[in-house]
């Protein structure tokens, strides 16, 4: 019987009566619901107070807050995914022991995945799809990264082909991400002054949302240990907000700044995401399950897209998924209220935003990564924490998340809020 009724839910989204914004905010027993999202607190990498925090602490402290949030016993979460990027070996094993140091049962099972950026909004992906499938009834989606401990240069592999290295889009995948920003720049006419009155716009928005505490309902303060850089010494504190956002920046502060990757471009630490430490994650079931066990329903996973793009111009990837994402779902972007779009560099979140026609007021109100840091594979899963969190406190109803994703593609999803 619950075989007939999902091939029935799945035959549905073939009618043309089942495409449209009424459609994606009707509910069924068959949808994919969120239960819980959370975060931890982003801090600046070798800086911040995650410097010496392993990804399986931050992990854990994620893992936890969703379960808490929710109320759902850890015995029924059945699979947790993890998008990660730069550890060794996939962040495998950490990410199984921080599953278990959570308390959830051996039976359960994890999985790590590394579609670069996307990889946080990948998992929350592959989670909806296994519960659509029926594999699974309830399921975490997270992400996580130290970029303290495994960014830089030794997460690229020693040996590559030459071979494939004399086709040239292939060789244009290991371009500095810096450089893609300056191509799109150049390409896509992207001036300085635009990408400073972006960035400087994000920094403001975020001091203002922190000032205001919105940013409270998606963080977990997180107890973690840090050793003193000059005596060695290790306290105890309690993590409770992003370090990385800073008042008074402007245009004109901005302007100052000296491009970092080429001398006549337009790229510097101001107007590109900050490298930073931070986990999130998502707990999604079946709406029957989630309503059977009185779970908090906090919103629904519409669909996903992804959408390839020329390596080296890589930052405009959301300016291809998100049409492809808005076709499938037969959804106007008009339709759409909140947008959070990856702020990799001003200048393809300005791109994308630009060729998208999407009005600015409607993009990252809170700010992005540009003022509190991009952990690369947490920034998928943070991004739907940060959307819910806004919708309910505004009352809007569709969001779709995005970013660009290294080596030339770029992600979509979108989701309702029912807050």
């Amino acid at each position: 019987m619950a075989a007939a009724s999902r091939v029935s839910a799945i035959a549905s989204q073939l009618d043309p009566s089942s495409l449209g914004r009424a459609a994606l905010l009707k509910k069924n027993d068959n949808d994919v619901v969120i239960c819980a999202a959370a975060r931890t607190p982003f801090t600046r990498a070798k800086k911040g107070p995650f410097k010496d925090t392993t990804p399986e602490d931050l992990l854990v402290a994620v893992f936890n807050a969703v379960v808490e949030r929710s109320g759902v016993p850890k015995d029924l979460v059945e699979e947790i995914q993890v998008g990660n990027v730069l550890p060794p070996g996939g962040g495998a094993t950490v990410a199984r022991m921080a599953q278990l140091a959570a308390g959830f049962p051996e039976s359960s099972t994890i999985l790590t995945l590394n579609r670069q950026c996307s990889s946080g909004l990948t998992t929350v992906n592959h989670i909806a799809l296994q519960i659509a499938a029926g594999q699974i009834d309830i399921g975490i989606g997270a992400g996580v990264e130290s970029m303290t401990m495994g960014y830089g240069a030794g997460v690229m592999p020693e040996k590559m082909s030459e071979s494939i290295l004399d086709f040239e889009p292939a060789a244009d995948c290991l371009l500095p991400m810096g450089i893609t920003s300056e191509n799109v720049a150049s390409k896509y006419n992207v001036s300085r002054e635009a990408q400073d009155a972006f960035a400087a716009a994000s920094f403001q928005k975020a001091h203002a949302a922190q000032k205001a505490g919105k940013f409270d309902w998606e963080i977990v303060p997180t107890t973690v240990k840090v050793t003193d850089p000059k005596s060695g010494e290790e306290h105890e504190v309690t993590v409770k907000a992003d370090d990385g956002i800073r008042d008074g920046v402007t245009k004109e502060s901005l302007s100052k700044l000296k491009p970092v990757f080429s001398k006549t471009g337009s790229t510097h630490a101001g107007n590109a995401s900050q490298v930073s430490d931070g986990a999130a994650a998502v707990l999604l079931a079946r709406r029957s399950v989630a309503k059977k066990l009185g779970l908090p329903i906090l919103g629904k996973f519409g669909a996903a897209a992804v959408a390839g793009v020329p390596p080296k111009f890589m930052g405009i990837g959301p300016a291809f998924a998100i049409p492809k994402l808005l076709e499938k779902v037969g959804v106007k972007k008009e339709e759409v209220d909140l947008w959070e779009i990856n702020e990799a560099f001003a200048s393809q979140a300005v791109m994308s935003v630009e060729t998208l026609g999407i009005p600015y007021e409607k993009v990252n109100p809170v700010g992005g990564a540009i003022a509190f840091g991009h952990p690369l594979g947490a920034t998928g899963s943070r991004q739907i924490a940060t959307a819910l969190s806004e919708c309910k406190r505004n009352g809007q109803k569709v969001f779709v998340t995005s970013m660009c994703i290294g080596s030339g593609m770029g992600m979509a999803a979108i989701f309702t809020s029912e807050q």
